[in-house]
């Protein structure tokens, strides 16, 4: 019989166990089954809760608490045993089957070697043979004279059911030889490295008819649920209009043949869809591998056929598909082949890069294939996915209602009900109209908060612009972060409100504006990709009622492609109205932009520097620091940006919202065009240097002033209260990069730093990254923020109490508590440091906090609750202190 043991501090045993040797008590099996039950309830009790289970539980009576404690101990440290072996075996089966397809793809290199080896001596030999025929002119032939032969033109294919399952043969085979042969001349794809911890293996065609990309990897989901997801292409591919089966005929051999339909948007306003007829096999291999492979349809005979559809451009798929196999322990091995013809003759010249690169391909569609099965893996595998939140897949859904309204728009397809409005012919902006947005939108008609019959149509200002030198995740930062260079708040509060019940005027009869403009994130996928959030707009009076209580407004937004080294990657922002209750059937009209690059850059772009841009866009001189690590690219690179705009309106006042939206498109467009000036390496002012001033005084001169007040205020705390002040002798670590080394070390300290200006509503003037993520914002929306909104009611008395410490002293310490972002949101600190910010002159210029030990707390309904291992449990609000020090997780649903 297995017997518990546990060693103790006395020699004294308990009744219900035995002794061995005065050292370890024995337990039985009904005192484990017992300790068990509560071990799962709770795995840490306190020493109270311990001497409660001593004399609650009968059985375990005779037992010790300092033998409870003990037990608790060694079942704890068990239990991180068997998750460290259970982690370690999942890794050791990752990197086992990673280097099975190292190994396969090194064999599938090695072929390839050989037959490049045998294509040149062959081309040696042809070489060689035309030289020597070239000398005698009589024996001159069709095959030696260096003409190209004619290439016989193939019939049309037998597309009855018994051609199809020979069509369906033939494109398995090809399919295979692609994915796992040398069929075609794969390149390693730029930026990509294969190894345990990469994306993948990505590869891109070399040399071969239209684009193709190839991708393998591994997913923790078995292979006949990453075939259903892959096949659902308008689910994970923003791309994809739609995919209708038209057709489908089971096989002999069980698999299954389709016959589908396909629409694939335009991802700009400056070239057609395209579309495809398409014939889907899928069907199992002997060793249990699963293919699904697709082809086109194009040039068959005897079967269906789909005709041409107007603004639609019929592009053919080479055999392509996907190679799932089952890994050993469980998951994929995938193997992803897309290989395209886009008919990229019908495009404006300066648009083909996008129809004729491989790598915009792979970083649409193979990557994107591998990403979605990557965060649908991690979402199945992880009870609690911290980046998506307790429901990924309504987080999904609303990402990708933005991403389809937002290509419905720029598409402006007749069949959703678009229809061209003559536009003024002084600019390329079209103005496109929808009569019926409830089909557009796919509304309820039900829904208490969608378009009413007051606002019965939808326009839509829309236009594409070329831009140079400009690094497109680099633009797409800037208009996130700085959206008031750019944005009308007017505006912005025009289409949240014509989207409610109730007639609205047109801009410019505001009476109000916005007080402040926060950021809320809401989820981000698990390469940080793409991200989800919210923009609250505070304080806004649309009418005289409203003056008394402001109203909100909140825009929907998403994000991705902000990784520079992407190469090939498109930049997106796109955001909508949405009303407060944040419904996951709420009708949302999607505008933003979308950047994409024709060219791909050698040279990447620093991250920080649109935190400087701010000022290089104010008109007047800037500063003199060269940033000699930022050079002028040798080579100019391209990109094509797309902006559009959706509003909703009352049918009468078509021509005033179209004018309103022409000019509104119009002054964008002025504003993205200075941006991209001020962001452009080649631009003499940006070459010069940029102002890096965040206000007044500079940033570098601000960081010395903030450390050396700290150290001086640090002396004059300890020698008045040395057991209660936390202010040190240093705030950073010293460093000998000058004012650039202070101002970096201070802009990544951990703890929340933020100064406040000596006014009677003292305002947040400057905070660090750590301050910014503690009050969910940026540094442009920062001096919107006054410092009472976030103190609680003890907050703020204590601050009120020491205030006249602080001007006096220069110091004043406080204890933890709450407080709370601009969007609301509870955070929890540890304790608080106030001082007094003194500049060259010895005259206090502002006040400084530093927040300690930042935790932010998610709160719903006033209740909160607590998830730990036994689950979840409701708490209140003055639970929370006590478990936030204990190190909890709090997190609300």
């Amino acid at each position: 019989m297995m017997m518990e043991m546990a060693c103790k501090d006395s020699g004294k045993g308990g009744a219900g166990g035995s002794l061995d040797n005065g050292k370890c008590v024995r337990y039985t099996p009904e005192q484990v089954e017992a300790l068990e039950r509560i071990y799962h309830e709770c795995p840490k009790p306190s020493s109270l809760r311990r001497q409660q289970i001593v004399r609650e539980i009968p059985i375990l009576s005779g037992i010790e608490p300092k033998q409870i404690k003990v037990w608790f101990q060694n079942r704890r440290c068990r239990e991180k045993q068997r998750k460290e072996a259970s982690r370690l075996q999942a890794v050791n089966r990752k990197l086992a089957a990673m280097n099975k397809l190292l190994m396969e793809e090194n064999e599938r290199l090695q072929k390839q070697v050989s037959q490049l080896v045998y294509d040149n001596g062959c081309y040696r030999q042809h070489t060689q043979n035309k030289g020597l025929a070239s000398k005698d002119t009589s024996c001159e032939s069709a095959v030696t004279s260096g003409h190209r032969p004619l290439v016989p033109q193939h019939p049309p294919k037998d597309a009855s059911p018994a051609g199809l399952l020979s069509i369906a043969e033939e494109t398995l085979t090809e399919f295979l030889s692609k994915a796992t042969g040398t069929a075609v001349e794969w390149v390693q794809m730029p930026g990509m490295k294969p190894g345990p911890d990469s994306f993948g293996i990505v590869a891109i065609s070399h040399g071969c008819t239209g684009v193709a990309a190839r991708a393998c990897g591994l997913v923790g989901l078995e292979p006949a649920r990453v075939a259903e997801i892959l096949k659902d292409r308008p689910s994970w591919l923003h791309e994809c209009r739609t995919v209708d089966v038209l057709n489908m005929l089971p096989t002999a051999n069980g698999g299954t043949i389709e016959l589908l339909y396909m629409q694939l948007y335009a991802p700009t306003t400056l070239a057609p869809a395209r579309d495809f007829f398409l014939l889907r096999y899928t069907s199992v291999m002997e060793d249990g591998s699963l293919v699904v492979c697709e082809r086109s349809l194009n040039h068959t005979q005897n079967g269906p056929s789909v005709p041409h559809v107007p603004s639609f451009v019929r592009a053919e798929m080479l055999p392509s598909g996907y190679l799932i196999r089952p890994c050993d322990g469980g998951g994929s091995i995938i193997h992803v082949v897309d290989h395209m013809d886009l008919e990229p003759w019908n495009v404006p010249e300066v648009l083909r890069p996008l129809y004729e690169s491989s790598t915009v391909l792979a970083q649409k569609t193979t990557m994107a294939a591998l990403r979605h099965l990557r965060q649908i893996s991690q979402e199945v595998s992880q009870s609690n996915v911290a980046n998506w939140g307790r429901r990924p897949a309504a987080f999904r859904a609303l990402s990708q209602k933005l991403s389809r309204g937002f290509n419905e728009a720029v598409n402006g397809f007749t069949d959703e009900g678009w229809s061209l409005i003559e536009n003024d012919r002084v600019d390329d902006i079209a103005v496109l109209v929808n009569s019926s947005p409830e089909k557009l939108m796919a509304l309820n008609l039900s829904y208490a908060n969608g378009f009413p019959a007051v606002s019965n149509a939808v326009l839509c200002a829309k236009a594409s612009m070329l831009l140079q030198n400009v690094p497109p995740a680099v633009l797409l930062r800037f208009l996130r972060e700085h959206r008031s260079e750019w944005a009308d708040n007017n505006i912005d509060a025009y289409s949240a409100i014509a989207a409610k019940v109730g007639p609205c005027s047109l801009p410019g009869t505001r009476i109000g504006n916005f007080t402040s403009q926060v950021v809320l994130p809401l989820a981000h996928t698990i390469e940080n990709e793409e991200l989800l959030e919210v923009i609250k707009l505070e304080g806004f009076a649309h009418s005289l009622g409203d003056m008394i209580m402001p109203r909100d407004i909140f825009l929907l937004q998403v994000c991705g492609g902000m990784d520079e080294s992407a190469v090939g990657s498109p930049a997106e922002l796109i955001f909508a109205p949405i009303d407060a209750s944040f419904a996951d059937d709420a009708p949302v009209l999607p505008s933003g932009f979308r950047i994409i690059p024709l060219e791909s850059a050698k040279e990447a772009s620093s991250p920080n520097r649109t935190l400087d841009l701010a000022s290089a866009l104010d008109v007047g001189s800037v500063g003199s620091k060269l940033l000699s690590d930022h050079s002028a690219s040798d080579r100019c690179t391209r990109s094509v940006m797309t902006i559009s705009f959706q509003f909703a309106f009352e049918s009468h006042l078509q021509e005033s919202v179209a004018a309103m939206a022409r000019q509104y498109v119009r002054s964008i467009i002025a504003s993205v065009q200075r941006v991209a000036l001020a962001l452009s390496p080649s631009n003499a002012g940006y070459t010069s240097g940029l102002r890096t001033q965040l206000g007044p005084p500079e940033a570098r001169t601000l960081a010395r002033w903030i450390s050396r007040s700290y150290r001086l205020h640090g002396y004059i705390a300890h020698s008045f209260s040395p057991d209660r002040c936390f202010v040190g002798a240093e705030l950073l670590k010293s460093c000998g990069e000058g004012g650039d080394g202070i101002l970096k070390s201070l802009w990544h300290h951990s703890d929340a730093i933020m100064c406040c200006s000596l006014k009677s509503v003292p305002v947040f003037t400057f905070a660090n990254q750590a301050g910014l993520d503690m009050l969910e914002t940026t540094l442009v929306a920062l001096q919107d923020i006054a410092l009472e909104k976030i103190l609680d009611d003890q907050g703020r008395k204590a601050l009120c109490a020491e205030f006249p410490q602080i001007l006096h002293q220069g110091f004043a310490c406080f204890e933890g508590g709450m407080c709370a972002s601009s969007m609301g949101r509870p955070v929890s600190y540890d304790r608080a440091v106030a001082w007094k910010v003194l500049d060259e002159d010895e005259t206090a210029h502002c006040i400084c906090f530093m927040f300690v030990n930042c935790i932010e707390v998610v709160r719903s309904l006033g209740t909160w609750k607590f998830i730990g291992s036994s689950g979840g449990m409701e708490l209140t609000k003055r639970d929370i202190i006590p478990l936030l020090r204990a190190g909890a997780w709090l997190l609300c649903w």
